[in-house]
């Protein structure tokens, strides 16, 4: 704000400190030191003026001077005053050096201080005169505005409210000066009561009278037919800007020379064309509108605007001289294939007041229809959406003229198209809702408030167990090509093995080749023999028949002896892929002690066994345990053939050890050596001057393929011990 000019004064009483700086204040605030000059209180102070100079530093003077303008401010040393006080000071100040200072006598050294003083005092009003040139007027640039808010209805009824937060908002924000606010609210709208509105006319201008409003802003379009009716009475003089306010509720005839209109184009057509094209089986739609005048007003143009439009096809329903409370009833009991629109509920059919009572969301709490409105400020979580008028839009329009209006622009020259809507909105979570599809929105709608994916709530979370998730995929993927890799490394060892296994089997054979075809030739003498004598007796003139049973009797059994023999051999030597059957441990080790026999008869060896009475059920490949079992009896007999006929044994023992099958092969050798005993199933060891080194390690994988356990020892009395241990099948 400007500065009051100042009333001169007689500065006789001015406190003077021994030396006075004076300085110029120029309007942007910045200080210029222009002269300075000091006075000798030696000359022309007494001493009560020291003392009252003394007194007066820091302290502003004269007393009672308006606060914005300081006469002289004493500090320490100087003294400052603005240009207000200059001709003062020139005036008073000046006139009593010059009489000091012809009083003084004259001498050199006081000629030479006169030519300076007056040489300052002459810069001094050069200054002052240059100073009351400078135009006062311009200087209050930084004074705020002063703006005068009119409400429709209340401070917080909708949307009126927040187009007068968003427009206060959008004028802070554009206007180049400081702005003062005051609100006030046509209350009389809402009864409609005229003859209070003259009083409120009077009380606003007097309440105004000595700092009239820079600018008035009504909001809406009781308080824009408010200040039109009453323009000539309500500040004439100040510019006066209509928003927020539908074109319709403008009268072109009475906007004076200094008023503008910013409104809005409400189109009702298209907005009901909107519910349609949503819900196109829609039969019936609720309307929602107060009984207040102006609601009423709105009703009038809902029907001549939208009833030629809609036709037969759909049922309008207005409920605005129902109490709200009966509207709500109304509302949650809507036939199927309904829908509602909100215009603004203020005033109900019994007069009761709900524009500030957010009446929409009580009726968005118990309709049983989707909702529709006109206005963004209305459009909070309950409303479908579709096109509408934005408040942000319109205050920034409105502010921008505004602005224009407080430079000192000609309201009646400044022209704005009505605010139309803006691109259509829609609440995703109210199309859920009532399950409408996005395919029936305009092409350049915006879809709000959709419900974030797990992935835009949770994006850290959400990589970070992807990733672990994918590396431990990668891991197993690993592991599974690792036991895939196992599998087949297991698969073709045990194809290795088992042909390793029947080579030792050939070997085997081969070793016992002469015991088996002794052991068949045996059967096939004994045929033979009694094949002759049957011969002899069927030549005879009487045969005897009971002798020729009797022959026959031994062929045949013979003939089994012999096919036994091959078919032990054939099963030794027959080539047949891993396989698990239900075995018992006893039957394998007699079937192998009857196989091997014939060798043991054939080197004089005692071939003992003792066979477990409980069974010993294992779960095996026959063959390959046949073989480990045949392997460690011939290696037996082998340790045993050159040793005296005394020590010609070999024992074959099973037996139940808890949940393990055992069998045991013991002989009276030589028995194995330590260093030997630690690397007898290492491949290709071997103690045979002619042996493969493969039988005993053979027969070490096959056991282990078995989940079981071989082991071998020495044994205190001579020979040594072997040990297979499997595990009973359950």
């Amino acid at each position: 704000m400007g500065r009051p000019a100042c009333n001169p004064s007689d500065l006789s009483a001015w406190p003077l400190s021994p030396s006075l700086a004076i300085r110029h204040y120029i309007p942007d605030d910045r200080r210029l030191k222009l002269s300075s000059w000091t006075l000798d209180r030696r000359s022309i102070a007494s001493p009560d003026r020291k003392a009252k100079a003394a007194s007066s530093v820091g302290r502003q003077w004269p007393p009672g001077e308006p606060p914005g303008c300081p006469a002289l401010v004493v500090e320490r040393g100087r003294a400052e005053a603005p240009p207000c006080q200059l001709p003062r000071l020139a005036a008073n100040v000046l006139p009593r050096v010059v009489a000091w200072s012809l009083m003084a006598p004259l001498s050199t050294l006081v000629a030479k201080w006169l030519a300076g003083l007056w040489l300052a005092a002459a810069i001094l009003l050069s200054l002052v005169a240059a100073s009351s040139a400078q135009p006062t007027a311009a200087a209050p640039a930084d004074r705020p505005k002063f703006i005068l808010f009119l409400q429709s209805y209340g401070p917080s009824f909708q949307p009126f409210a927040t187009w007068s937060q968003e427009t206060r908002s959008e004028l802070i924000r554009q206007s180049p000066w400081p702005l003062t606010f005051q609100e006030h609210s046509l209350v009389t709208a809402v009864a409609g009561n005229d003859s209070a509105e003259a009083q409120f006319v009077a009380y606003l201008t007097s309440l105004y009278a000595q700092a009239p409003p820079d600018l008035i802003v009504a909001f809406g379009g009781p308080a824009a037919r408010f200040v039109q009716k009453y323009r000539a009475g309500l500040f004439p003089t100040a510019p006066m800007l209509l928003a927020a306010v539908n074109s319709r509720r403008v009268d072109p005839s009475l906007l004076s020379p200094r008023d503008a209109v910013v409104g809005t184009l409400v189109e009702h057509a298209r907005l009901f064309e909107n519910i349609l094209r949503l819900l196109p089986e829609t039969k019936t739609i609720a309307v929602i509108v107060g009984n207040s005048p102006p609601e009423q007003f709105w009703i009038k143009e809902l029907r001549q605007e939208v009833e030629p439009v809609l036709g037969d096809r759909v049922e309008l329903r207005f409920y605005n001289e129902l109490p709200f409370a009966e509207t709500l009833r109304e509302l949650a009991n809507l036939p199927p294939r309904s829908a509602i629109f909100f215009q603004q509920m203020m005033v109900d059919g019994a007069g009761a007041v709900y524009g500030d009572k957010e009446p929409l969301k009580s009726i968005a709490d118990v309709a049983n229809a989707p909702i529709f409105t006109f206005d963004q400020s209305l459009f909070r979580g309950r409303v479908v959406g579709g096109p509408m008028t934005s408040p942000v839009e319109g205050a920034r329009s409105s502010a921008a003229v505004a602005v224009r209006m407080l430079g000192g622009e000609k309201p009646d020259g400044i022209h704005v198209s009505p605010i139309p809507f803006s691109a259509p909105k829609y609440d995703w979570r109210e199309l859920k809702r009532w399950n409408i599809s996005e395919s029936r929105l305009p092409p350049d709608s915006e879809v709000l408030f959709r419900e974030p994916t797990p992935w835009q709530r949770y994006p850290l979370e959400i990589s970070l167990v992807a990733a672990a998730v994918l590396l431990q995929a990668g891991l197993i993927a690993i592991l599974l090509r690792e036991r895939h890799r196992r599998h087949l490394a297991e698969v073709e060892s045990q194809q290795r093995m088992s042909e390793l296994a029947r080579v030792n089997r050939f070997t085997t054979a081969g070793e016992l080749g002469a015991s088996i075809a002794h052991e068949i030739n045996q059967p096939l003498g004994a045929i033979l023999a009694n094949a002759e004598a049957a011969h002899i007796i069927l030549e005879s003139q009487s045969p005897d028949i009971p002798a020729l049973r009797e022959i026959v009797g031994e062929i045949l059994h013979n003939d089994e002896r012999a096919s036994e023999v091959i078919k032990r051999m054939r099963s030794l030597l027959k080539k047949a892929p891993f396989e698990l059957k239900d075995l018992d441990l006893n039957d394998l080790a007699r079937e192998t002690v009857g196989f091997v026999s014939t060798i043991a008869r054939a080197r004089d060896i005692e071939l003992a066994t003792d066979i477990s009475a409980d069974p010993l059920p294992v779960l095996g490949d026959g063959v390959q345990l046949q073989q480990v079992i045949l392997n460690l009896v011939v290696n037996a007999i082998e340790a045993t053939k050159d040793l005296s006929y005394e020590r010609r044994a070999v024992s074959i023992r099973t037996s139940r050890d808890a949940k393990f099958a055992e069998l045991s092969v013991s002989d009276r050798g030589p028995g194995i050596p330590e260093d030997t005993l630690k690397r007898i199933f290492d491949p290709f060891f071997t103690t045979k001057p002619e042996g493969m080194g493969m039988g005993l390690s053979i027969a070490q994988t096959i056991i282990q393929a078995h989940h079981g356990k071989i082991t071998a020892r020495d044994r205190e009395d001579g020979g040594a011990s072997f040990t297979i241990r499997l595990p009973l099948a359950t």
